[in-house]
């Protein structure tokens, strides 16, 4: 009996002092092992282990293994999966005004995305967890062109483009239908046979998801007009992060904040390479600099932005972006 006893006082020791099993986060992504975001990730993870005593830990799911972006919500929402990181396609059937973050020709630099990321972030923020989760940080998919095997050089020659729109996305349908384009929808993992069949003969992603996808040995041309900045963001469910004390849901968020800024930074830089890299394999870069023809591709934004209006976002939140934008811009020319 006394023995029974010790050993009941030294499990309640245990569970006292090292908390019991670990909480496991189960995170998965469709970037491939080897990336920078996969890098980055298991340095993020890392980091939390050390911080909670490895008390919480995330197991990661790389390449896509568990289904591309939509299945992994779907596995979030049955509890098969914890976490994600996202692109912009699967943030909007969670919250859809975050789209309007993806729409076409908002920014023109990088400077502009952060200023907009910064002055909305606790929004969005505040909207994601109404919706059930948690936003650990922006992981940004960056500046996204279009590659084609037909030179482009205006809005009118793209209608000669069958062009491929991710399945499912109504921002890609918004924005084409403003190009006056009736594009191919096709899932990510159709894309790349689709090229080599000649099916479609025109996609649209960032540089490095480009080579990522190996997209780049099927096309011939970059069009030197960035179509749109892809947000991305890493989301943990609130089912699990409330399982979390107090004191660890805090170190999730500041470690995400800090290892998800680093990533986008990191993520910028990669796609400058990706972009030199194609060029050397022979892509050729399309510039646009007629300023009449690159308004015709900001009307297309215009267009597509206001087309939006009570489907993805509401006019308030439109209205506050551009003015937002709109004061920026200013500031800067004074000071230039």
């Amino acid at each position: 009996m006394r023995v029974v006893k010790i050993l009941l006082l030294l499990m309640i020791f245990v569970i006292v002092v090292y908390g019991g099993d670990p909480v496991i986060i189960k995170f998965a992504t469709v970037a491939p092992e080897g990336s920078t975001w996969i890098t980055v990730m298991d340095e993020f993870n890392q980091a939390v282990q050390e911080a909670t005593n490895g008390e919480v830990k995330f197991r990661i799911y790389a390449g896509m293994v568990q289904g591309d972006e939509k299945d992994v919500l779907r596995k979030i929402r049955i509890n098969q999966l914890h976490s994600g990181g996202f692109t912009g396609v699967a943030l909007g059937t969670i919250l859809p005004e975050i789209r309007i973050l993806d729409s076409p020709f908002l920014f023109k630099n990088h400077d502009e995305v952060d200023f907009i990321n910064s002055k909305f972030e606790r929004r969005f923020a505040q909207n994601f967890e109404y919706a059930g989760y948690i936003l650990l940080g922006r992981a940004e998919v960056g500046f996204v062109y279009v590659f084609t095997n037909e030179p482009v050089k205006n809005v009118e020659e793209f209608r000669g483009i069958k062009m491929w729109m991710w399945e499912g996305d109504p921002l890609a349908e918004a924005t084409f239908k403003a190009f006056n384009i009736n594009p191919i929808p096709l899932s990510l993992t159709d894309v790349l046979t689709s090229l080599q069949t000649g099916m479609i003969d025109g996609v649209y992603t960032s540089p490095l998801a480009c080579i990522a996808t190996q997209w780049f040995t099927k096309t011939k041309y970059m069009i030197n007009v960035p179509l749109t900045n892809s947000y991305g963001a890493v989301l943990v469910s609130k089912r699990i992060f409330n399982k979390l004390t107090p004191e660890q849901q805090t170190i999730l968020k500041e470690k995400g904040r800090e290892y998800f800024e680093k990533l986008t930074m990191l993520s910028r830089k990669d796609n400058e390479k990706s972009i030199e890299a194609m060029l050397k394999a022979g892509i050729q870069k399309i510039e646009v600099t007629d300023q009449a023809e690159l308004n015709n591709f900001y009307e297309v934004g215009r267009k597509t932005r206001e087309n939006l209006v009570g489907k993805l976002y509401d006019q308030q939140l439109l209205d506050e972006i551009e003015l937002a934008l709109k004061e920026y811009r200013a500031a800067r020319k004074e000071k230039e």
